[in-house]
Formats: C-alpha cells, sequence, structure tokens
C-alpha cells in the first residue's frame, strides 16, 4: 500500500484548501483631507428705509397753521411761526381771488396733490421782500375745495423747492370761505 499519495493526486486538495483561506490584508486609501469652511460672512448693515413714494405716505412737513385777518382779506401761513412761513393762502377780497404762495426760489409749475387727485398750476416767481413762487386763482376754484376736504393733508410741489406735506386744517378753509363771502 502506498501512503504517500502523489502529487497530481493532491492538487484538486490545495486547490479547494486555497479557497478556503481568507482574502490577504487590504490597506485602506488615505481617508481625505477635511476640506476647509469658508469663513462666515458679515452681516450686512440693513439699508435705510427708502422715503416713501407716495406723498400720502410721508409725515407732515414740520409747523402749524396760522390764521390773521387783514385789511384786504385773511390769510393762512404754514411754518414754524407766522413771521416765517413756507407757505401762505392769500384771500384778495377786492377781486375774489386767492393767492398761493410758495417761499423760496423754485421754478416751473406748483403741483397741489389732495386725496382727490393732483393739479399744476402755472407760477410766478417774485423776489421781493423775499424769494417766493406765487400762484393766483378764483376763490371759486373746485380744486380749493378739495385741498380744504383733503385727507387729512394736502402736498404742494414746486421745482428746486422741498415738498411740503400740509394737514388740512381749518385755517385753509376759513381763507377760501372769507374770499367767497
Amino acid at each position: 500500500m502506498r501512503l504517500i499519495p502523489s502529487l497530481a493526486a493532491l492538487f484538486p486538495l490545495l486547490t479547494l484548501l486555497g479557497a478556503c483561506v481568507g482574502p490577504g490584508e487590504r490597506t485602506s486609501a488615505p481617508a481625505p483631507a477635511p476640506t476647509p469652511r469658508p469663513a462666515p460672512r458679515p452681516i450686512a448693515p440693513a439699508p435705510p428705509a427708502p422715503v416713501a413714494p407716495e406723498w400720502r405716505d410721508r409725515a407732515t412737513t414740520p409747523g402749524n397753521w396760522f390764521y390773521r385777518t387783514e385789511p384786504t382779506g385773511s390769510v393762512a401761513l404754514f411754518g414754524s411761526s407766522p413771521t416765517t412761513p413756507q407757505l401762505a393762502l392769500r384771500c384778495d377780497r377786492a377781486t375774489s381771488r386767492i393767492v398761493i404762495m410758495r417761499m423760496g426760489a423754485g421754478q416751473g409749475a406748483m403741483t397741489l396733490r389732495t386725496s382727490y387727485g393732483a393739479v399744476l398750476w402755472p407760477t410766478t416767481s417774485v423776489a421781493a421782500p423775499q424769494p417766493q413762487v406765487q400762484t393766483v386763482r378764483a376763490a371759486s376754484d373746485v380744486t380749493l375745495d378739495q385741498i380744504a376736504y383733503s385727507r387729512g393733508k394736502f402736498a404742494v410741489e414746486v421745482q428746486g423747492l422741498t415738498p411740503l406735506i400740509l394737514p388740512a386744517w381749518a385755517e385753509v378753509a376759513r381763507v377760501i370761505e372769507d374770499c367767497r363771502g
């Protein structure tokens, strides 16, 4: 009897024995380098609040209305005091006309904005005693009623001057009625 098998007979057994061995040691790939985080962006300051584009949304111009009678009629003055008005409505009773004067060296038409709409009135410039732009209207002009009864305020704009947002107080209506009476 032969106890040592031939190598040819052992070959299939050795092949199967090799298949039973687990895989060799694996080398893992190097870990990826951590990606740097971007620095946090600084928070930009909030932009300033935009100026309200609609005249109705703007605050009224600081000041008060002052009323007084004159020998030729009456006048309503708007400003910080009656001696330094920014706007005046003057009644000339003899002609039943109302003169609206915007103090300052402006030019072009005067735009009046009320809750009823806007109108453009032609103006003339006057240099003395102080520069001003003025328009003259008949006391019966419907727009004067719209100014007096505008919802809380009205605006007066003249090119080259700061727009005025004025409260529609009783002084304005009083001058208009004085001129019609």
